[in-house]
């Protein structure tokens, strides 16, 4: 893997009608957002070729939002993406995606934010990146990274789709 993008998921009602977390649908907002988001994805010439979705109706449905304006890419919705970890996140993009050169998880928060900014620290990244990401990782985020031959991450790009005509969190 060249290049790894984390995506939170877009906004979601409050409660799902059974009551269930992932059942947790997108609200009208969240779509707009999911789609925006594929937009600026694509027009930043990101085309991930594997996409590793949590099973939560909402990841699911900001990822179909998503990849109708990216080229398409093999989805693979895993178990493990959801409630998870931010080790348990990294533990998901060991299995299978040695031949993806770009991944993009679609997930959910404290994980991804977490993750991301593990991978800046252990990177060495720069601290401003550390404090943007910890500052603001919102709904429909989406942090780029390229990955050198070693495993180490280096933050390219942070997008939020309130800084792209959308409304965020």
């Amino acid at each position: 893997m060249r290049r790894l993008i984390l995506f939170r998921h877009a906004k979601a009602e409050a409660r799902a009608p059974g009551g269930q977390d992932i059942d947790r649908a997108l609200t009208s907002r969240g779509a707009r957002d999911a789609a925006i988001m594929g937009a600026v994805l694509a027009g930043a010439g990101l085309a991930p070729d594997l996409g590793l979705v949590s099973p939560a109706l909402r990841a699911r449905q900001t990822w179909d939002g998503a990849k109708d304006a990216l080229p398409v890419a093999a989805t693979r919705v895993r178990e493990g993406l959801f409630n998870a970890t931010p080790e348990e996140v990294a533990a998901e993009l060991e299995v299978g995606t040695a031949n993806a050169d770009t991944v993009i998880v679609v997930g959910h928060n404290p994980s991804l934010q977490e993750l991301a900014v593990n991978l800046i620290i252990d990177g060495g990244g720069a601290a401003g990146d550390v404090e943007r990401v910890s500052a603001r990782f919102a709904t429909a985020t989406a942090a780029h990274f390229l990955i050198d031959p070693a495993g180490r991450a280096t933050l390219v790009d942070l997008f939020h789709a309130r800084d792209h005509g959308g409304e965020g969190e």
